[in-house]
């Protein structure tokens, strides 16, 4: 009896040893020391506290809370009007209300994360990102738990889907889908891609962009706070810069981002857009009589299929821009595929302003432009039955892109107004 009661006396000590909670919390919590001093806790009461609150999201919520903690440090600088959209958390009662509401379990990562931050309101910029070029324009807010409810859909092509995102411009949402229903899978997150050839309004394409809300929103974080994605004017750009994709020739240096643009695409049929935004920079260590100007620009452009379309212009988007040592000119520009990849390179040719009869070429490297994972619709698959193949990138390629501005054919394939202006292509 005396052995036990020792024994149990010793697991009681052992238990309250708080330099074990405060492991645990700074584990799961990530719960700081000032913190700690602020609440004047024990490290094992503050644990207690915190699991009685936020326990069931303990597989979710140091990642998510790190997650948030790292974009609000990154973009409290450079973005303050992004940052001061962000809402308080919610309570686990207005998550319960939600799923009463929809009548659908949210994901317990989703729920975790709006036990930090609700959302942010409705402004530009948007927290998911912007894109511009030409008169298109989209930044993506992250909808707090209330507008995503409201947004909830039902209607054939898109049952059982809640909208994460959405663009006061164009409409444009992110959906993660809550139940394994027409062809989707469980949580997976998507952009609608409505079949262009069909009247059918539950025909409705895929463009994948998480298999989960952690996986999803994380990795979006990550992209921005190591500086994947450039801050251009107080908001994030999503263009994906491979480090790799780089030209240097003399004095001049060519790197060249991309983005796939969704809204602009369609799987059926194949019309994929991208943008593309070029830097060119001569090194400030340059001669000032190497100062130069571009004349004109030469693509070669593959698209999977390994057709190749030769395109020569003057200018670069109706430019000829000077370059001085230490002076960048970036400028954006698109293409569009037929197929669900291909790649682009080509040269500048510059003259020299102090010796105008000098002309050269300045090396533009290539640069790959690959359509996200997508499934086509069930819609289309019952219709065509053995002839449509439910894997990914299941389409027929037509004829590939060639070098002309009519923007407006290819908004008309996609059944949105055509903007007032043009945009020019391959420039």
């Amino acid at each position: 009896i005396y052995s036990c009661c020792h024994l149990s006396r010793r697991l009681n000590q052992l238990s309250s040893h708080d330099p074990l909670w405060k492991r645990h919390c700074k584990k799961y919590w990530l719960m700081s020391d000032e913190e700690k001093s602020r609440r004047n806790q024990s490290w094992k009461t503050i644990f207690i506290s915190t699991y009685s609150d936020l326990g069931r999201y303990i597989r979710y919520y140091a990642t998510l809370k790190k997650a948030w903690d790292d974009l609000e440090k990154f973009l409290g600088q450079r973005c303050p009007r992004m940052i001061g959209s962000l809402k308080e958390s919610v309570r686990e009662e207005d998550l319960d209300a939600v799923e009463a509401q929809i009548g659908c379990k949210l994901p317990d990562d989703y729920r975790c994360s709006f036990r930090i931050h609700n959302g942010q309101k409705l402004v530009v910029p948007g927290l998911m990102g912007s894109m511009a070029l030409s008169n298109h324009y989209r930044s993506e807010d992250l909808l707090d738990i209330d507008t995503a409810a409201g947004g909830f859909q039902q209607r054939l092509g898109l049952k059982q889907c809640l909208p994460l995102t959405f663009c006061i411009h164009t409409g444009l949402s992110q959906y993660m889908a809550l139940e394994s229903v027409e062809g989707r899978n469980k949580y997976e997150i998507f952009y609608q891609c409505p079949d262009q050839m069909t009247r059918n309004p539950s025909a409705i394409d895929m463009f994948i962009t998480g298999t989960s809300y952690l996986e999803w929103f994380t990795s979006y974080v990550n992209k921005v706070v190591t500086g994947g994605y450039p801050i251009i004017r107080d908001q994030i750009f999503r263009y994906v810069h491979d480090k790799e994709c780089v030209a240097t020739t003399g004095d001049i240096t060519v790197s060249v981002s991309t983005s796939f643009l969704p809204e602009l695409s369609s799987v059926h049929p194949p019309h994929y857009f991208f943008t593309y935004r070029i830097r060119i920079e001569m090194s400030k260590d340059a001669l000032p009589e190497k100062a130069c100007q571009l004349d004109s620009r030469y693509w070669k452009i593959t698209n999977a299929k390994g057709d190749v379309d030769e395109v020569q212009g003057p200018g670069v988007v109706g430019e000829f821009p000077i370059i001085s040592p230490g002076r960048v000119y970036e400028y954006t520009s698109c293409t569009t595929f037929s197929t669900t990849s291909g790649y682009m390179e080509g040269y500048y040719t510059f003259h020299c302003l102090y010796y105008k009869d000098k002309f050269f070429n300045v090396t533009i490297p290539r640069f790959h432009m690959v359509c996200p994972t997508f499934k086509v619709s069930t819609a289309r698959m019952v219709r065509r039955g053995a002839e449509t193949n439910h894997n990914e990138h299941a389409v027929d390629e037509d004829e590939d892109s060639t070098d002309t501005d009519e923007y407006e054919d290819r908004r008309r394939v996609l059944d949105i107004p055509a903007p007032s202006g043009r945009c020019p292509r391959h420039t």
